[in-house]
């Protein structure tokens, strides 16, 4: 049995989180909390598998207990809010940078007709997320390992680099966050991002991203030149890739193994329109999205770069890619943000 503590100030919320959530056998809910403070007690002393946390609350909000269960006792968050408005999403966000592991939108009341895709989603997170080993209060590495030289990484006569693709699931914004935060203001290449996230949320993710990077973050439009010194996000429910004039293309086309924007699409393209110019990192997630597509990287003669385990909130998509063979460098996170930052401030650049 999968246990559960749901959180919560309303209680009609957590009735029906708890009546969504027991109706599949494999969840038990061990104890229901009405703020921050009865969530850290609760946690600490039920020892849940999994908590799901409500963002605004008296006494002590989502964040806050956040960071304090990750400190006292980590256990995987799910955060679960009730709307997409810019202050949820920007406090949202705030708590996957300190330890929480994805944000879902509540589910409606269940006579909405998104109520069973809604729950559906629900359970299916907490599912996969309760096997998550999570780490006290994870933080990236705010320096590189010793002894391990980043600008030597960057062989003599390597192809000139054109483009970054970059593609991340769980865990994937705080990681990108501490990435762009690293990179030089005159980083000298676009970059492709495909960051799986609850729709809606995209929007307020490049905000958050824009406001802790020295390059200009935005969705991606159709059409739109690939300009340096600039990040592209992918908007809800379209692909991204990259044409062969140097623009962005957005597709409508099926999801490919479930998601839409997929980092196998993305990764298909650049390596298409770029060819040996492109650079692919594939970052923390579950499953294996971007792995087919970092095939026509390595084909067209692209670099491959993955976030190694340790840095990693989940080894999935990177794991798979390494398992696949299609990986040239593993670097921790601090790392590959030096790397890159040589590469697009380098002369081969």
């Amino acid at each position: 049995m999968i246990r559960v503590l749901v959180v919560d100030d309303s209680a009609t919320a957590r009735t029906l989180l708890t009546s969504i959530l027991v109706a599949d056998p494999a969840i038990q809910v061990v104890g229901e909390a009405r703020d921050g403070l009865e969530a850290i007690a609760l946690t600490q002393k039920l020892r849940p598998d999994l908590v799901t946390m409500d963002l605004h609350m008296p006494r002590l909000d989502g964040l806050e207990a956040t960071k304090e269960i990750m400190i006292t006792v980590p256990t995987p968050i799910v955060i679960v809010t009730g709307t997409t408005r810019t202050r949820e999403v920007k406090d949202s966000l705030d708590t996957l940078r300190v330890g929480a592991l994805e944000v879902v939108v509540k589910p409606p009341g269940p006579r909405s007709p998104g109520f069973v895709a809604a729950a559906q989603h629900l359970v299916a997170t907490v599912k996969a997320l309760s096997q998550v080993k999570v780490v006290r209060h994870w933080r990236p590495p705010s320096v590189q390992p010793a002894g391990r030289s980043t600008r030597a990484l960057v062989p003599p006569g390597a192809a000139r680099k054109r483009i970054v693709a970059i593609a991340a699931s769980t865990g994937g914004p705080a990681a990108l966050r501490f990435l762009l935060s690293g990179l030089p203001g005159d980083f000298a290449l676009p970059i492709l991002m495909v960051q799986h996230i609850t729709p809606g949320f995209v929007s307020g993710l490049a905000s958050w991203l824009d406001s802790s990077s020295p390059l200009r973050v935005k969705l991606a439009e159709q059409g739109e030149p690939l300009t340096p010194r600039t990040v592209f996000l992918s908007p809800d429910h379209r692909h991204l890739g990259a044409s062969g004039h140097g623009t962005v293309a957005l597709s409508s086309s099926p999801p490919i193994g479930g998601f839409r924007p997929s980092g196998t699409f993305l990764f298909e393209s650049v390596g298409r329109a770029f060819g040996a110019g492109a650079v692919a990192v594939i970052l923390t997630g579950m499953g294996d999205d971007g792995v087919e597509g970092l095939r026509m990287i390595r084909r067209t003669g692209g670099q491959v770069i993955a976030q190694d385990e340790t840095t990693s909130v989940i080894f999935g998509m990177p794991g798979a890619a390494i398992a696949a063979g299609l990986v040239d460098l593993v670097q921790p996170l601090p790392a590959i943000t030096q790397y890159l930052a040589a590469l697009g401030g380098s002369g081969i650049s």
